[in-house]
């Protein structure tokens, strides 16, 4: 019995030495600037001009309901006092009707326009987060902090880890 409580001790003793062993290993962090990255990769050019084209079109429609109120307005304007009352309630209305479908378009234009740039943007950052992840296993890091946008204000040891990055997507 007391051989077994020994061995059991024993036993007992080198687990938790192999534990705190385990549990003691060495931190090792590295930085980088995301959205740094994402500007250098390839593709880049052809994403914004996408983009470019998809706003500018957008903007045009934008541009044309306005005007349109516009105009509206100015006769409106101009024959108001010539309007029976029914008429004038009917004008103002199509005016605020106008107005409100303006007003729709452009916040669903604003959304559309971000949910695109998002469609546009997915791939390249899938891409840089899997170059991200592969170089994090290759040089052994355990935690890889974004340095952008203040999202880390102090780090006094890590690695910038930007250089193996780009040269896992290609980037010169």
């Amino acid at each position: 019995m007391k051989r077994i409580s020994k061995v059991f001790v024993v036993v007992i003793l080198m687990m938790t030495v192999a534990y705190t062993a385990t549990a003691q290993k060495a931190q090792k962090i590295g930085h980088i600037d995301f959205p740094g990255l994402i500007q250098m990769m390839p593709g880049q050019d052809s994403i914004n001009k996408a983009y470019e084209t998809y706003a500018k079109g957008l903007e045009n429609q934008i541009t044309t309901m306005q005007a349109e109120l516009e105009n509206k307005q100015l006769d409106y304007e101009a024959n108001q006092a010539t309007l029976s009352s029914i008429i004038r309630q009917t004008k103002e209305k199509e005016l605020q009707d106008l107005y409100n479908r303006l007003v729709d378009f452009n916040q669903k234009a604003q959304q559309d326009l971000q949910n695109y740039e998002n469609e546009l943007l997915n791939p390249l950052i899938e891409k840089a987060r899997n170059a991200v992840n592969a170089v994090a296993k290759e040089k052994g890091y355990t935690y890889i902090l974004n340095t952008a946008q203040g999202m880390v204000l102090y780090f006094e040891s890590g690695d910038d880890i930007m250089p193996f990055v780009k040269t896992k997507i290609g980037i010169q």
